[in-house]
């Protein structure tokens, strides 16, 4: 089977995936985080489960680039640019940043992200690299222009958020604190809100089904942790601000 067809078949099943995991999270919260809990079988330190899942999704599209693409287009090295910012970041230097990294996560949760994040990585490595084609005057159309200025925005609303989280607690305490600062004086959740930002800026700056299949599978799966999130904020902090959101500011 050619590249096209795993491409047309990823695709679908990408949009397939966000649709089950946007209902299934509402029902289910993944057991991680403050959601840890016994009965999902064997597991990793948090930091070095965040390394190995991660790891396709900065490592696929730089296979990608180096066997497939024009390795001379500036559009095409630019997009790698952008998109490892994102990643090279999440995979190599969150984990060690991120508070609770000697936690256990489960490895059946790491599994299940490798096989997304490896699906996600050949879908956006083979559209954008590979099957569209940028000439070199789009740097200069509006879609990069604004897709840039909405991924810049998303980028720094998230690692704000997460370098408030991480400076939330000392490195003895174990206890949840309510955060404050930031976008977190809008909505319980500015990190998984600067995501998913981040994210619509990349299909607008790319103008691509794949980067927009990513968007739908981003908001499917933090949305309903979102929302989980949110709920145990209120459910265990009796002064918790009460005009905040669990995502989406002034709205939800």
């Amino acid at each position: 089977m050619e590249l096209a067809e795993w491409y047309s078949i990823l695709l679908k099943t990408e949009f397939i995936f966000a649709a089950v995991t946007f209902v299934s999270l509402f029902f289910i919260s993944a057991p991680y985080g403050r959601f840890g809990r016994k009965g999902w079988g064997m597991t990793l330190p948090a930091k070095y489960a965040w390394m190995i899942m991660e790891a396709p999704a900065m490592l696929l599209p730089l296979y990608f680039f180096f066997a497939f693409a024009d390795q001379q287009d500036i559009v095409l090295i630019i997009f790698l640019v952008i998109w490892q910012f994102h990643y090279a970041h999440r995979t190599l230097i969150y984990p060690l940043q991120k508070s609770g990294g000697k936690r256990p996560f489960p490895l059946v949760l790491v599994l299940m992200a490798i096989v997304f994040n490896s699906m996600n990585g050949i879908i956006i490595s083979y559209s954008i690299l590979i099957k569209n084609t940028y000439t070199q005057d789009w740097l200069f159309q509006w879609p990069f222009m604004l897709g840039l200025l909405i991924f810049a925005m998303g980028y720094w609303i998230n690692k704000q958020s997460d370098a408030i989280l991480k400076h939330l607690r000392s490195s003895t305490e174990t206890s949840y604190k309510i955060p404050y600062g930031g976008w977190f004086r809008w909505v319980s959740n500015p990190h998984y809100l600067g995501e998913i930002i981040e994210w619509c800026g990349w299909a607008i700056l790319t103008w691509s089904v794949a980067g927009w299949a990513f968007v739908a599978y981003t908001f499917a799966n933090l949305a309903p942790r979102a929302w989980a999130h949110h709920k145990w904020y209120k459910a265990n902090f009796e002064d918790y601000p009460s005009d905040r959101k669990a995502l989406i500011p002034f709205i939800w």
